[in-house]
């Protein structure tokens, strides 16, 4: 059963794995930093406070996390908690970052093609198409950070302000935020403010799938 406890504990979980304080997550989530005090847990009365099921969204979209994980992390779906079997698990295909620039991972729409690929286990994703990639470098840091396992879906539709996984037509791999798409070109931008925005033409992007889950 969901408790308050169990609730703001998740909060707090979901944090650590991105390695940020929970003022940073309610940023990153665009809420305002003292959303998730300790102050604001408890009412002024004395009873306790939850957070809102809008915050809450918020912070799975901005980590890319899932209801699932939020909810095994937050020791809701432990067994002393009244779950009657834990959360259904499937083997995905997983790949260096780096690696996915070389040729033959990949068919010509963005699925995992080839021999190369290792498997992961991960909390039950329902798309048959989904993979995971191994996150290189700090680009995406503080919210992915190198060895992180990201969960990529070809079959997801693509917006404005998603996390993607891009590949251009000369091998490049790299996950960025999709900050604006025309006609011809795309901008995509780093959540590490060392590095500028990249504008790729879209006849130079071999394909772009959404993130859709990270596991630390």
């Amino acid at each position: 059963m969901l408790s308050h406890r169990s609730i703001w504990d998740g909060i707090d979980a979901l944090a650590r794995r991105h390695g940020v304080s929970v003022s940073a997550l309610a940023k990153l989530a665009g809420l305002d930093a003292t959303a998730f005090n300790i102050s604001k847990r408890v009412n002024k009365d004395g009873r306790e406070r939850w957070p809102s099921t809008e915050s809450i969204s918020k912070i799975l979209e901005a980590t890319g996390e899932t209801l699932d994980s939020f909810l095994t992390g937050s020791g809701a779906f432990m067994p002393d908690h009244g779950l009657s079997e834990p959360p259904r698990m499937s083997i995905v295909p997983l790949l260096g970052l780096a690696q996915a620039g070389a040729g033959g991972f990949f068919d010509s729409a963005g699925f995992p093609a080839g021999q190369g690929w290792d498997e992961v286990a991960l909390p039950s994703p329902v798309d048959p198409g989904i993979y995971a990639l191994e996150v290189q470098g700090d680009s995406m840091e503080p919210l992915y950070r190198e060895g992180d396992r990201i969960v990529v879906s070809p079959t997801e539709q693509v917006r404005r302000g998603d996390r993607v996984v891009v590949r251009t037509r000369d091998g490049e791999v790299m996950a960025k935020i999709l900050a604006r798409q025309t006609a011809k070109q795309i901008e995509l931008h780093s959540l590490n403010p060392a590095y500028e925005p990249r504008f790729i033409d879209l006849v130079d992007v071999e394909w772009m799938a959404r993130i859709i889950w990270a596991s630390q």
